[in-house]
């Protein structure tokens, strides 16, 4: 099974190194590692060419979640698998990469999707969303799941995901001008085409962020506007509150039995995302200024 892996870079710094040094551990074997890098000038560049990777620039096209993405898969197109990694997402040992295309030994999978582990010195906050979001339990998901799961059937990361390539094409690929979310769309496609996604537990990631409130804000915003613009999503999968306040009430317990003096900081974080996820449903109602102040992808607006 040939695989390529495609990872966008901007000034990646040290994480970046670091995922080099942990990719040249992995035991499967990679066909072609592609960079798609979007003005770096911290040397990353040069250390992707050095450690052999192919490097594309986008010149002035601008970085787009889908787009970028797709542009490197049409570049290097040849493989039958394609995983994608963000810049910062570490690979936990060496058998990472491996455990997620042994999911592919199922010719019904159509993509994966491995656990993200949060790094060291995380926040309690980030720590709880990756044990949430990502647990030890492998699991198989299908259309037939979205009654028990909701929107949760379909909910993957591009930081760490593999696609089957005939599958990924079926579905024409990533999205074209999507704020976020280009992964989620692939998903549900896929399982409305009859195929199934996996959930590999033991193919393992660092990979966490540790947003300021403000961020949150805009995150939620971003994600607020995709759904949006996505209605077809809650039509086929159902809506995302419900899980929402399942996140919340695990959240404040994981982070009230560890530091109770965080529950501030905690509640503010909820009010800006539950503000900014409405806010992000309602933005065809905002004036143009205020959707791209209110937005973490801000070049989306142009």
């Amino acid at each position: 099974m040939k695989v390529n892996v495609y990872i966008p870079t901007l000034n990646g710094g040290k994480r970046f190194l670091d995922l080099l040094e942990a990719l040249a551990g992995q035991t499967l074997p990679v066909q072609h590692y592609i960079a798609v890098d979007s003005g770096s000038t911290d040397g990353t560049v040069e250390a992707a060419r050095a450690n052999g990777f192919e490097v594309m620039g986008l010149g002035k096209t601008g970085f787009d979640h889908g787009g970028t993405r797709q542009l490197a898969i049409n570049t290097y197109p040849e493989a039958d698998v394609y995983i994608f990694l963000t810049q910062d997402a570490i690979p936990a040992d060496a058998s990472t990469f491996a455990n997620l295309v042994r999911a592919f030994d199922d010719p019904q999978i159509g993509m994966a999707y491995g656990r993200q582990l949060p790094h060291a010195g995380a926040t309690l906050q980030e720590s709880h969303a990756r044990l949430f979001n990502y647990p030890t339990q492998s699991q198989i998901r299908e259309l037939a799941d979205a009654d028990r799961y909701g929107i949760k059937t379909i909910s993957c990361s591009n930081s760490f995901a593999a696609y089957r390539r005939v599958a990924f094409e079926e579905v024409g690929g990533f999205p074209l001008g999507t704020i976020m979310g280009e992964d989620v769309i692939v998903a549900g496609k896929l399982l409305l085409n009859g195929w199934k996604m996996a959930y590999a537990g033991n193919a393992c990631v660092y990979h966490s962020h540790d947003y300021r409130v403000r961020e949150e804000f805009e995150r939620y915003f971003d994600i607020g506007v995709f759904h949006s613009d996505n209605r077809w999503i809650f039509d086929s999968f159902g809506r995302a509150d419900g899980e929402g306040f399942r996140y919340a009430k695990s959240e404040v317990r994981y982070v009230g039995r560890r530091n109770p003096f965080a529950l501030f900081k905690v509640g503010c974080s909820f009010v800006a995302k539950w503000l900014g996820y409405k806010l992000g449903l309602a933005y065809r109602s905002l004036p143009p200024t205020l959707r791209k102040a209110f937005s973490m992808y801000k070049g989306y607006w142009k």
